[in-house]
């Protein structure tokens, strides 16, 4: 079983701005997920280049067993909890897939889950991310073109990056918030409660990230409760 979902998140900036700021958020990203003495190792990041698709490929390991939930703690011992991430930056496409090695201890047995060296994920753990970035306003149906008896079942998640009821009070900053900030550069901001529906009417440049997600955690008595914790 796998839970998967489409997050549209849109912005209002045009998808060749959009590729500039990428790799603030990316850098941003790394460093908030990390801390308390944990980090990050990258392990590869060069060009590629395979079956017609050519970007930025990159593999990390995250450090970060302070990061998960008490309920995961309880099986993973200090230090153990390890996540393998490989990217590879093809924009507007990009593709991301999240492995976990860890040691998991049981009543019953000791058992190591390392799917760290499983190129697709087939066992066990994985979390992977597809991004399509589209000069649209969330009006692409399927865009990642999947077959009509798997879309069907796909659950399409809103984000509005203006609302503050949908970030987490230990992840918000003022100084971040887009209903708050304004760009001296551009003019934009801040994004008021109707700013979806001021950027039909506007002059502002508009995209949306299409970001489907599939998540996979294979362990009996934990998997919905896993797999939804993600996702949230």
């Amino acid at each position: 079983m796998v839970l998967v979902k489409q997050y549209q998140v849109l912005l209002p900036c045009s998808v060749e701005e959009y590729q500039v700021g990428q790799l603030y958020s990316v850098a941003e990203a790394s460093k908030n997920n990390t801390g308390g003495g944990e980090g990050i190792e990258v392990l590869r990041n060069e060009p590629y280049e395979k079956d017609g698709e050519k970007g930025q490929y990159t593999h990390k390991i995250y450090h970060i067993h302070s990061k998960v939930p008490g309920f995961i703690q309880m099986f993973a011992p200090e230090g153990a909890l390890v996540f393998h991430e490989k990217a590879w930056n093809a924009y507007p496409y990009c593709r991301t897939i999240v492995t976990v090695s860890v040691f998991l201890k049981s009543s019953r047995s000791e058992i190591i889950l390392d799917c760290s060296q499983n190129e697709y994920m087939k066992d066990d753990f994985f979390i992977k991310i597809e991004t399509w970035h589209k000069p649209d306003i969330g009006t692409t149906e399927n865009p990642h073109g999947l077959p009509p008896e798997e879309w069907e079942d796909i659950e399409i998640v809103p984000i509005d990056i203006a609302d503050r009821s949908q970030v987490d009070d230990v992840d918000y900053k003022p100084e971040e918030d887009p209903a708050i900030y304004h760009s001296e550069k551009t003019g934009r901001g801040p994004l008021g409660p109707e700013w979806k529906k001021e950027l039909h009417n506007g002059n502002c440049p508009y995209m949306t990230a299409y970001k489907l997600v599939t998540v996979h955690f294979r362990w009996w008595g934990l998997q919905g409760r896993v797999e939804n914790f993600i996702h949230k």
